[in-house]
This record gives structure tokens, C-alpha cells and sequence, in this order.
């Protein structure tokens, strides 16, 4: 599957080229997963990965966001997680003697939704606005999200203990589906090999910038 579309300009192929590229620098054994991603990324579609702990998923996220700079945050959802969690609290400030609103971790560029389906339905329920509407509702009072705004979630198999399915309104939030896979025990070896001094993610420098981005989103849509 390619993330370059023959209908994309010389130029926006080389863009994709060079981000694949750059995040296959750390994510060295899933070229196939780190297509998908960037092809739902490209579309501004959500992309749901479904696989046991420890097989990159966190670092294939950051990866893309270090690789174009945009801001990152991970929520780890856990049973005790609330939807004001997610979203953010009106807090009375003292100073001005009114209410302020606080926004919460979903406020960002890439979000990592980490292991979504061990919170409860209702605080999966949180991210539904945000992926389907583009802003959030807080007490009334509506707020956009960034134009590059991009979920990608994981999800723990269901035999795991303590997960809950995701509701079929969640599950229609997100473009894409899939599994990493495990690595291949010399893959393995030699990703280990890669992080004895330093983790290769603590080096990776930015290949695009934001305006790139919105180049090939823009021309994504025409086809």
C-alpha cells in the first residue's frame, strides 16, 4: 500500500517519502504499519491499533509527531479515568472571580489514546466529539480542535482482563483498524541493539513542518 497517490504533485510524493522514511529510522521492522498510518493521517481519518503491550504502537505515535514537530500528548486510560480527564474542568479563579476553563490532555495535535478500551464506556465516550465533530462540548460552551488533530488509539485483546468494547459509535470514529505484528527475533535483536546507548526516538529531528503537512492533506482530498 503506498502513501505517495499518483495524483499527488512530484513534490508531495517526495514529502511523504521523506516523513515514511524518517519514522522508519526508529520503526525499523513495520514498513507496512507505518503506511496505514500515514495514509489515515493524509486523509484525516483515526487509526485504532490492536495488539498486546510491547510491540511499538506508543513509539510508531511519537515517532510521527517528532518526525513534524506538532504537539503530543498520550492519555493511558485506565478504569479509574474520568471524561473531565480527557477533556479539561471549569476552575474558579480567584483573581478574576469567574470561571475558567481548563482544558484537558485531548486539547492537541496527535493524540495518543493509549490502551482505550480498559476505561469504562462512558469515558470512551469522551473522545467521540472530538473525532467526529472536530471541537468539544464542556458545559455548554463549544471548543475547536486543531486542524491537524489525529487520534490514534490502541487496544488491549479482548481476553485481556479488565477491558471493555469499544461501542459500534466509537468503533465509527476511526478510518482504519489493524495490528502491528511482532517483530522477527533478528529484528528484535537488532532494535535492542539500536537502543543500548541511546533510544533512537531521543535523536529523530523533524523532516516536514506543519505547512508540508497541510500540502498533502490539501491534495489528498482531490481524489
Amino acid at each position: 500500500m503506498s502513501t505517495e497517490p499518483a495524483s499527488l504533485s512530484h513534490t508531495e510524493r517526495d514529502l511523504t517519502r521523506r516523513l515514511r522514511e524518517n519514522i522508519e529510522t526508529v520503526i525499523r521492522s513495520s514498513s507496512n504499519s507505518v503506511k496505514l498510518v500515514l495514509t489515515a493521517f493524509f486523509a484525516g481519518g483515526n487509526v485504532l491499533l490492536e495488539e498486546v503491550p510491547g510491540t511499538g504502537k506508543t513509539t510508531l505515535a511519537k515517532s510521527l509527531a517528532a518526525s513534524i514537530n506538532a504537539d503530543f500528548k498520550l492519555i493511558q486510560f485506565e478504569p479509574d479515568l474520568l471524561p473531565s480527564d480527557i477533556l479539561g474542568v471549569s476552575v474558579f479563579d480567584q483573581n478574576s472571580q469567574a470561571f475558567k476553563f481548563r482544558p484537558g490532555p485531548i486539547f492537541t495535535q496527535i493524540l495518543l489514546a493509549d490502551e482505550i478500551n480498559s476505561a469504562s464506556p462512558r469515558t470512551q465516550s469522551a473522545l467521540l466529539e472530538a473525532m467526529g465533530e472536530d471541537q468539544v462540548s464542556v458545559e455548554g460552551d463549544r471548543y475547536p480542535m486543531d486542524e491537524l488533530f489525529f487520534v490514534i488509539a490502541t487496544q488491549n485483546p479482548m481476553e485481556f482482563l479488565g477491558t471493555y468494547p469499544l461501542p459500534e459509535a466509537q468503533m465509527d470514529r476511526f478510518a482504519m483498524r489493524f495490528r502491528l505484528g511482532y517483530v522477527s527475533a533478528e529484528d528484535e535483536i537488532e532494535i535492542l541493539s539500536a537502543q543500548a546507548a541511546q533510544h533512537p526516538l531521543d535523536s529523530l529531528a523533524p523532516c516536514l513542518d506543519l505547512d508540508d503537512i497541510r500540502a498533502i492533506r490539501l491534495a489528498s482530498r482531490k481524489f
